[in-house]
């Protein structure tokens, strides 16, 4: 699966699924009410090191790096919600929201980078993304739906201590 691909390009790719694994950890606990100190601090760390190395990845202006630009913007402000403003008062709801909708776009452009680069998907849709009637766009309209609704349980679960 990852047979060719460059040092950079394979580390980029690990970091995001190691964003990705603990974002799912940090979303299962906003669930529960666990505040948790670890995991939101991996998750938001490798998210936006997810964001710094692929930057580093775009040549020009295209649609993944103004969805870098946007997944950076929600990691900001979640971070400062999560750590500066410790989630009291509005910043609660708006980190548990930040957290989800960085989970999100992370598998947002996972969904997207698979349909353009696994052979087997790529063959299901191969002018993903620009054909709305696609595999690839019922997956994603899917994963959108599944994370509004987990971002609406979310927030208002999510009641920490």
């Amino acid at each position: 699966m990852f047979a060719g691909l460059p040092p950079f390009v394979l580390v980029h790719v690990l970091i995001t699924f190691v964003a990705i694994f603990s974002g799912f950890v940090v979303i299962f606990g906003l669930f529960s009410s666990s505040r948790g100190d670890l995991w939101p601090a991996v998750f938001l760390f490798f998210t936006v090191l997810t964001n710094v190395t692929g930057f580093a990845l775009f040549a020009g202006f295209t649609p993944a790096f103004f969805t870098g630009i946007v997944s950076s913007l929600v990691a900001v402000i979640t971070i400062l919600a999560r750590f500066t403003f410790r989630m009291a008062g509005a910043w609660r709801p708006i980190y548990a929201a930040g957290a989800v909708v960085s989970l999100y776009l992370n598998v947002f452009v996972l969904i997207t980078q698979s349909f353009l680069k696994v052979p087997s998907l790529h063959a299901l849709a191969p002018h993903a993304p620009a054909n709305p009637a696609s595999p690839f766009a019922i997956v994603q309209a899917l994963v959108l739906l599944a994370f509004v609704i987990a971002g609406f349980f979310a927030v208002k679960r999510f009641r920490p201590a």
